[in-house]
């Protein structure tokens, strides 16, 4: 058998794989089905840029694993309903066990929630507005290896996004939070070389029709 490239594990299903899901079978479901994969939906751009701030100091693995209870405590992350939020929705969630009970990120989402409306008011779409953010192909490496995936934590594209939104008053928004939305909502394809999901995600990446700002 063909030795792997660094960051490559073959999973006991037989399939290549970038290294960190392992041998969670969860983990390696998000891996291959969802990570990478482009998104254009405001709801599940929303729910990302906010559960990528819950994750803050935590592993993606424990938010994955707590993703279902944050939808239910936080309205499958309806723009609009979570704008609705009040305080008594906020005692609500520090009593729910299911998600992460951290008061400052639960706040944050409700106020982010605010945000993103006036971003949807000025750009039709909150896709409209992050896929902006796309970077050039020319800026990106010529191959994710193991090494390149490695400085990856941060792009001058999520430094731009993450300044911007701060400026429009969003919380728990930086740049290296904002690095892992783009990699996770495929504004890049940060999948190894050798990976079996980065070809996949490449030809989807190559179909989408992204989003128009409005003139």
């Amino acid at each position: 058998m063909q030795r792997l490239a660094k960051g490559l594990a073959r999973g006991s299903d037989g399939a290549v794989r970038c290294w960190w899901p392992g041998e969670h079978d969860d983990y390696r479901a998000y891996h291959d089905d969802e990570w990478g994969r482009p998104v254009v939906d405001d709801r599940k751009l929303f729910e990302k840029i906010c559960l990528e701030g819950f994750q803050s100091g935590l592993s993606w693995l424990t938010i994955l694993r707590k993703r279902e209870s944050f939808r239910k405590g936080f309205a499958n992350f309806d723009v609009e309903a979570v704008a609705l939020f009040d305080s008594r929705s906020v005692k609500r969630l520090l009593a729910d066990t299911g998600i992460v009970r951290h008061r400052g990120k639960i706040e944050a989402t409700i106020h982010n929630s605010k945000r993103a409306r006036e971003v949807i008011d000025e750009f039709g779409s909150l896709a409209a507005f992050f896929w902006q953010y796309e970077p050039e192909p020319r800026s990106r490496p010529r191959r994710v290896t193991l090494a390149a995936f490695r400085k990856l934590t941060q792009s001058p594209e999520s430094k731009a996004l993450s300044l911007e939104l701060k400026r429009r008053g969003w919380r728990f928004v930086g740049p290296t939070t904002c690095y892992a939305f783009m990699q996770s909502m495929g504004l890049v394809n940060d999948h190894l070389e050798g990976c079996d999901a980065r070809e996949p995600v490449e030809k989807a990446r190559t179909k989408l029709r992204r989003p128009e700002l409005p003139r």
